[in-house]
């Protein structure tokens, strides 16, 4: 009790101590070719007022997908764990004898984690309701979030990659096509690729060729196109075809990999996942698709509140770093606080007020999306360190914490540190973009004591600093008390 007394007035007096990196941590920057001040790090035992380590903590950095965290421990005080989405549908015709003499309306509300498993329920529902042929449109009401005006290529000039798609009211299976890539057990020579979901408007024209290197960075070596479907449509065909051609190189080491793009914009992508699943519910629909605001007169046949709960998204979310479902509750924040239609500027908005109720106020924070994709939003380790804080000290840390990846053990950090002896003793959100890599979350010592901890690097060489942050890990881990 007296060592650790001593330590903490230490620790109040050496304030300059605070700004030197732990030897290892120096160490491995320099082996990288960066410096000690291309970094920025606070560490704080949760047991003890002040930061161990406070290295250029007040810079206001790009934390890549660290912001995350935010995002999602606002959310969880905000909207509470047991949140859940609602997604609704209407008729705005008369249903006499299974047919509907008029649309279907479906209704979103950002449900972040809609996927075709619970549409395909929502509309077996339907069904069971009697309707079977619709004569009408499929029209989407999509009005609980305002447009996003982005350009989904803007980032980084791949618009097709899912991690780009931006928020909607309505979004389904994260609106992604998930293609599957294994060389054929009955052709080694054949590369095997199958879309998931299939619709009827995606085609794949495959051209890969099997290597029998090691798999490395295999989506390197493969590249895609998409481009309007060729062959003729009928002039009424309300489906827009687009094929997908792959080339490039596959290895037989590789395995089984998936490819996530979305080639289809939203409604489209709703419309031919309607499509499929509600023939195959025996139901037909003969119109098209629109957007439109719910219609005065429609009539509400049925709801489904989202199968996941809040605590239950976050796991996705954050063990995965999804940036679309980041991006879907920063605006149901803002939805929830009364700004509807939702826009990211209100999201943000919320987010600072429910920092300054809690007495926090960060200046130099800057929100554009919520999920770190970007290059302007902006956040000091310091302040990212206080949020990890005040969240281990609330009601939802063991929600918090347990929605993030687990090192050596699952999500984006399965493959690090694996085999040390800290495996499996931190819980931390990653986040990487070009010239930004940063890592941050929790760390359980081998003395029992847990850590917070935030490492941010905006350089142009930030990649290479991966080696360093697992030092501060290791360090944190080996801290002797």
């Amino acid at each position: 009790m007296l060592r650790r007394l001593l330590l903490c007035c230490l620790l109040g007096l050496a304030v300059p101590a605070h700004a030197i990196l732990p030897l290892p941590v120096s160490q491995a920057l320099q082996q990288a070719g960066l410096a000690d001040d291309d970094v920025a790090v606070y560490a704080q035992r949760l047991d003890l007022p002040l930061p161990v380590i406070a290295h250029r903590a007040d810079a206001a950095l790009n934390p890549a997908s660290t912001m995350k965290l935010l995002t999602t421990y606002a959310a969880l005080d905000m909207l509470g764990p047991a949140y859940r989405w609602r997604t609704e549908i209407y008729r705005d015709g008369p249903l006499v004898d299974g047919v509907l003499q008029g649309n279907l309306i479906l209704r979103g509300e950002g449900d972040p984690a809609l996927m075709a498993e619970d549409f395909w329920r929502l509309l077996s529902r339907l069904r069971q309701l009697g309707v079977r042929d619709i004569t009408g449109d499929l029209i989407i009401d999509n009005s609980y979030f305002a447009p996003q005006a982005q350009d989904a290529s803007a980032f980084d000039g791949d618009g097709y990659r899912a991690y780009n798609v931006t928020a909607s009211a309505l979004v389904i299976n994260l609106q992604a096509s998930s293609l599957r890539l294994a060389v054929s057990a009955d052709s080694p020579a054949r590369v095997e690729v199958s879309a998931e979901p299939v619709l009827p408007g995606v085609v794949v024209q495959n051209r890969l060729q099997v290597t029998r290197d090691s798999c490395g960075d295999w989506r390197s070596r493969l590249q895609y196109k998409v481009q309007p479907k060729v062959e003729p449509q009928a002039a009424n065909d309300p489906v827009r075809g687009v094929s997908i051609a792959l080339s490039g190189t596959f290895s037989a080491d590789c395995g089984e990999k998936y490819l996530e793009l979305s080639v289809l914009d939203g409604p489209q992508y709703t419309y031919q996942l309607f499509q499929s699943l509600w023939q195959s519910l025996g139901g037909s629909l003969h119109g098209e698709v629109r957007l439109q605001a719910l219609p005065p007169q429609a009539v509400k046949l049925t709801e489904q509140l989202s199968p996941l709960p809040l605590a239950d998204v976050l796991r996705r979310l954050n063990k995965y770093s999804n940036n679309l479902m980041a991006r879907q509750l920063l605006l149901t924040m803002a939805a929830q606080q009364g700004s509807v239609p939702a826009t990211e500027e209100a999201g943000a908005s919320a987010v600072r007020q429910w920092l300054a109720k809690k007495g926090y106020r960060f200046p130099e924070l800057m929100i554009e999306n919520g999920a770190g994709l970007s290059r302007v939003e902006r956040i000091s380790p310091r302040h990212l360190g206080n949020i990890l804080a005040d969240a281990y000290a609330g009601p939802w840390m063991p929600e918090l914490m347990s929605s993030l990846p687990v090192l050596g053990v699952d999500g984006t950090l399965l493959k690090r540190m694996q085999g040390q002896s800290v495996q499996g003793r931190a819980h931390l959100k990653t986040g990487s973009l070009n010239g930004v890599s940063a890592v941050a979350g929790y760390v359980l010592d081998q003395h029992g004591q847990r850590w917070l901890m935030v490492f941010m690097v905006n350089h142009p060489r930030a990649a290479a600093s991966r080696a360093a942050q697992d030092a501060l890990i290791g360090w944190i881990y080996r801290h002797d008390e």
